[in-house]
């Protein structure tokens, strides 16, 4: 008989435990618990008039401190100026600390959303952190559980299988028998951490304008994000809750080529999660994958749809997709690991979310400039036309690739300018959206570089059509739900039977970068608080462009 606990979420049918009629104690107030959690948040990186932990507010001015002001006496103005920043301030941040490494570990992900020599230099922050000192991860496990290593586990492998900034993981087997994974979080992190925050806040303010960023991603905007999404990450209890609410999503969307490990009925604390070992071929190893017999543009559309189902329809998505969080199993499901970056939309998020979407499918510009207002990229009193109209989306669409650097240069700025006289920022759940979605836009260069992109996009948009069509149209108070594809297509300059493939994508960016003055080695730059983040989904220059954050992320530039 199948376990009782798949009618409750998508998980494996060779369950060590079921977590059907199960008390779990660790779950009871999780709700109330998440939000407390983000106040708190919020709080400590709230700019007081007081000064944060002084001691460690010493250290941190004088570490950053010294990576700008290295930059600024040595690489400022040169055509090195942001790789020469980028990687005085990776060096800086692997100085200060876990909470620092995981900062730059999340700017890492964010490919279009932050310049991309900052992206690659930080890049080099996923690499694995040296692990705490066994006796410490022994006693953690020991406070938290109430007994001895020796009492839970029959095997407890001493060295991590993975460590990370906040924790590490370690294989074992518990007493029952059952084979498991324990994440143990290190010790005192919590509290530097909380340190930290208060410093990122107070410090956050004093950069604006100061060093080069992406332009709507200022200092501020990104130390209130990383707040909220680090301080989750602190409490396991909360983890666990969501993933089980993944797990349900995907049951209830019928996805079932994603698994969720379970997590232990009564062995999660707020330092400790046990939960169910799941193996299986490294993401983004097609070779192994096909080798396998598995089909590799399958595994990457249903991780897509499952994805987009989640976020438009109930609200909660894995946040940090990247390969180490996913494995492929032998039967071609792919394992969705580490939720302790998970995104929440409240109703009024999810529908502007399920708009974005839907507007872009039916390449309607003024209704996805109105869901990025309501998602909170801009001030909710924006007047959507004249946003519209300062942004040149009301005329006959331009491939930027077209234009010359000049007339590049100066849209950019018309563009950049516009967009911060309406106040925009980008919201931790539209970040951590693009940031998936870039992704898996990464993951179509190995596992399916020659399909059709567009192709793709109309089966998985005709999907959402098909299934939930008319859950949506009434959410959204339309007749009928409508896929324009031809409208997109145009957009992107394209006769209908033309195709368009990743390699097609990466030769357009290409061509987009090396274009003079648009940011090609040895040219003069632009000042970044004119620039706005490359890729992220906007289509600048004038014409009636589809500006959301694309499904595949096929911007030309």
């Amino acid at each position: 008989m199948p376990p009782r606990d798949l009618e409750l979420g998508s998980f494996t049918e060779q369950a060590p435990w079921t977590l059907a009629g199960r008390d779990l104690g660790w779950r009871a107030g999780a709700g109330a618990r998440r939000a407390s959690t983000r106040a708190a948040a919020s709080a400590l990186t709230a700019r007081r008039r007081l000064l944060p932990p002084a001691r460690r507010t010493v250290r941190v001015v004088a570490v950053l401190g010294a990576a700008l002001g290295g930059w600024w006496l040595r690489d400022r103005g040169t055509p090195r100026s942001r790789a020469g920043l980028s990687r005085r301030l990776r060096r800086a941040f692997e100085r200060l600390g876990p909470t620092y490494i995981k900062l730059g570990q999340i700017l890492s992900a964010g490919e279009g959303l932050f310049p991309e020599e900052l992206v690659t230099e930080f890049r080099r922050c996923r690499d694995p952190v040296p692990p705490v000192p066994f006796a410490a991860v022994e006693r953690v496990v020991g406070e938290d559980l109430g007994a001895p290593l020796a009492e839970v586990f029959d095997r407890f492998e001493r060295a991590p299988i993975a460590a990370a900034s906040i924790a590490q993981v370690h294989a074992a087997r518990l007493r029952t028998g059952e084979e498991v994974v324990v994440k143990v979080q290190r010790p005192a992190i919590a509290r530097l951490v909380h340190q930290d925050l208060a410093v990122m806040g107070w410090l956050a303010p004093l950069l604006v304008g100061r060093i080069p960023v992406a332009a709507l991603a200022n200092p501020p905007a990104l130390v209130d994000v990383f707040a909220e999404t680090i301080a989750e990450e602190l409490d396991f209890r909360l983890e666990a809750d969501s993933m089980l609410d993944v797990a349900a999503v995907l049951a209830r969307t019928g996805q079932g080529g994603l698994v969720v490990p379970r997590p232990h009925p009564t062995l999660v604390t707020r330092r400790v999660l046990v939960m169910e070992r799941l193996d299986g071929y490294p993401w983004g190893d097609a070779d192994a994958l096909r080798a396998a017999g598995i089909d590799t543009v399958a595994v990457l559309t249903s991780a897509l749809v499952a994805f987009l189902e989640g976020l438009v329809l109930f609200g909660v998505f894995h946040g940090d997709l990247h390969p180490g969080n996913l494995l492929v199993r032998p039967d071609g499901r792919v394992a969705l690991l580490d939720f302790g970056i998970t995104g929440r939309l409240d109703e009024t998020k999810r529908r502007a979310f399920l708009r974005l979407v839907m507007t872009a499918a039916a390449n309607d510009v003024r209704g996805q400039v109105a869901a990025l207002r309501d998602l909170g990229a801009v001030r909710h009193d924006t007047d959507i036309d004249a946003l519209v109209r300062d942004l040149g989306l009301d005329g006959p669409a331009v491939d930027p690739t077209t234009l010359s650097a000049e007339e590049l240069t100066r849209q950019i700025r018309e563009v950049t300018k516009a967009l911060m006289g309406y106040g925009a920022r980008i919201p931790k759940e539209l970040m951590l959206f693009v940031k998936d979605l870039l992704f898996i836009d990464g993951a179509m260069a190995t596992m399916a570089p020659d399909v059709d992109v567009l192709a793709q996009v109309a089966t998985i948009l005709g999907h959402l059509q098909q299934r939930h069509g008319e859950r949506i149209a009434g959410e959204l108070g339309l007749g009928a739900v409508t896929v324009d594809m031809a409208g997109i297509r145009g957009s992107l300059g394209m006769g209908e039977d033309e195709v368009l493939t990743h390699r097609d994508i990466q030769e357009r960016r290409r061509v987009g970068r090396e274009r003079p003055g648009c940011g090609g080695e040895g040219q003069g730059e632009e000042p970044e608080a004119h620039r706005p983040p490359r890729d992220a989904g906007w289509r600048h220059g004038r014409g009636n462009h589809t500006i959301s954050t694309s499904y595949v992320n096929f911007s030309p530039h």
